[in-house]
C-alpha cells in the first residue's frame, strides 16, 4: 500500500503550481484499491474544489489524460461525481438541506454536541487523535468523519445539524452540501439507513489495536445499546474570526468586475483578460455558517493566485452600488442567490442536471457520459 508522508497529508499549500502537482500525483488504481485506509493514496484534493480553485471537471479531464482503462479508474470518478450530486440536491432544495430533508431523524435525545468530540476525549485513541490534529490542520479523512458523525448522532443520540456546523467550521473543505447531505446520510434522515461503525472496523482502517471502548461491541450490539456516558454531556461549539483588510471605494474601478467569494477562488476565469476580479466576504454569510480563522486564512491564501485580485468585506449590495453601472459577472451557487448581474454556470463534470432522490440515480446517467 502506497503511504504518504503526514507532512504531505496534513499540510494543504495554497500555492497554484503546488496545487497542479497534488493533480499530477493522482494514482486512481491505488485511490481505488486505499481510499478508506487512514494513510490511503489519497488525492487530498478537497479543499481546492471546495474552494472553487479547481473542479471535478478539471480534475476528470486529467484522469482521461492517463489514458488508462475506465473500470480501475472508476471508483475516483465516482467519488467526484458525488460531490457534483450533492451540489445538484443544493441547488435544488436550498437551505432545507439544512434541516430533515427526506426523513424525521429517529431517536432524538440530545441537542447540541458531545463535549467528548469538541475536546476530543472520547476514549477512542483514534477518534481523538483525529480530532486534535483536525484543529490544527482542518483536514479529517472522509472515513473518519462517517465514524464522527455516527458517533454523534447514531451513538450519542445527538439530532446531526450542531455536531454538522462545527464540523464544517473547521474544514479547509467546509462544503455545506457534501457536509450536510452525508451528515444526514449517517443520520438516516436522507435515506432511511443509519451507518454506524464499531471499533474493529476503526482498528483496521486507522492503524489501531484498541479494546474495550464503548464501539468494541458486535453490530448486532447496536440496536440496543444505551448512549454511552462518555456522550452524555453536551456543549456548543463557537467559532470566532478575524476578516481581512477591505480595499476602500477609491480602489475599486468602474468596469467589468467578477465576484469570487469562499466558493470560487478559480485563478482561471477570464484568465489574461482586462477585468475587475473582486473576492467579496459578506459577514451575513459567516454569521450564518461559521468557519473558522484557518479556513478564513486558508482561503485569503488561495486568492492569492488570482492576479490583481481586491478583497471586498461586506455585502453584495454595498458592492454594487460602488460600482454603479459597471457590469458584474458571478458563477452560479446556492449562497449567491442574492447576487445581481451575469450568472455563469460552474464547471460540472457532465450535463446531468437536477434533483435525484438517490445518487446511483445521478451516477448511472452522468455515467453514460463520462465512458464516452
Amino acid at each position: 500500500m502506497q503511504t504518504p508522508t503526514t507532512d504531505y497529508i496534513y499540510n494543504f499549500p495554497t500555492d497554484w503550481n503546488a496545487i497542479q502537482d497534488r493533480i499530477e500525483a493522482i494514482d486512481p488504481i491505488e485511490y481505488a484499491a486505499t481510499r478508506n485506509y487512514m494513510n490511503g493514496a489519497l488525492t487530498l484534493l478537497g479543499p481546492y474544489i471546495s474552494r472553487g480553485v479547481i473542479s471535478t471537471k478539471s480534475i476528470f479531464e486529467h484522469i482521461k489524460s492517463l489514458d488508462l482503462e475506465w473500470r480501475p479508474t472508476e471508483k475516483l470518478v465516482q467519488e467526484l461525481a458525488w460531490r457534483d450530486y450533492w451540489q445538484q440536491v443544493w441547488v435544488e432544495k436550498q437551505s432545507r438541506i439544512e434541516s430533515d430533508l427526506n426523513f424525521e431523524q429517529k431517536a432524538v435525545l440530545h441537542s447540541g454536541l458531545p463535549a467528548a468530540i469538541v475536546e476530543a476525549n472520547t476514549g477512542i485513541e483514534a477518534i481523538d487523535e483525529a480530532i486534535k490534529r483536525f484543529y490544527k490542520t482542518g483536514y479529517l479523512h472522509n472515513h473518519m468523519r462517517m465514524y464522527i458523525s455516527a458517533i454523534c448522532c447514531n451513538i450519542g443520540k445527538y439530532h446531526w445539524s450542531a455536531p454538522a456546523m462545527w464540523m464544517y467550521a473547521h474544514l479547509l473543505d467546509g462544503d455545506l452540501a457534501s457536509n450536510h447531505l452525508s451528515w444526514q446520510w449517517v443520520a438516516g434522515t436522507f435515506s432511511n439507513r443509519k451507518y454506524v461503525a464499531n471499533q474493529e472496523n476503526i482498528n483496521k482502517y486507522f492503524n489501531s489495536a484498541q479494546r474495550n471502548t464503548f464501539l468494541d461491541v458486535p453490530y448486532e450490539a447496536f440496536n440496543n445499546l444505551e448512549v454511552p456516558a462518555e456522550l452524555l454531556q453536551s456543549k456548543n461549539s463557537i467559532t470566532e474570526i478575524n476578516y481581512p483588510e477591505s480595499i476602500s471605494r477609491l480602489d475599486l474601478e468602474e468596469k467589468k468586475t467578477l465576484v469570487y467569494n469562499y466558493y470560487n477562488l478559480d485563478p482561471l476565469w477570464y484568465e489574461g483578460e482586462d477585468v475587475q476580479r473582486v473576492l467579496l466576504i459578506e459577514p451575513a454569510v459567516f454569521e450564518r455558517y461559521p468557519i473558522s480563522q484557518k479556513c478564513m486564512d486558508f482561503a485569503v491564501g488561495l486568492s492569492a493566485n488570482i492576479k490583481d485580485i481586491k478583497i471586498f468585506v461586506g455585502s453584495f449590495t454595498s458592492l454594487q452600488a460602488q460600482l454603479k453601472d459597471s457590469e458584474i459577472v458571478f458563477k452560479e451557487h446556492p449562497l449567491n442567490t442574492h447576487y445581481h448581474g451575469v450568472q455563469e454556470d460552474r464547471d460540472w463534470m457532465t450535463s446531468v442536471k437536477g434533483y435525484f432522490p438517490g445518487f446511483f440515480k445521478f451516477w448511472n446517467k452522468a455515467k453514460k457520459e463520462l465512458v464516452k
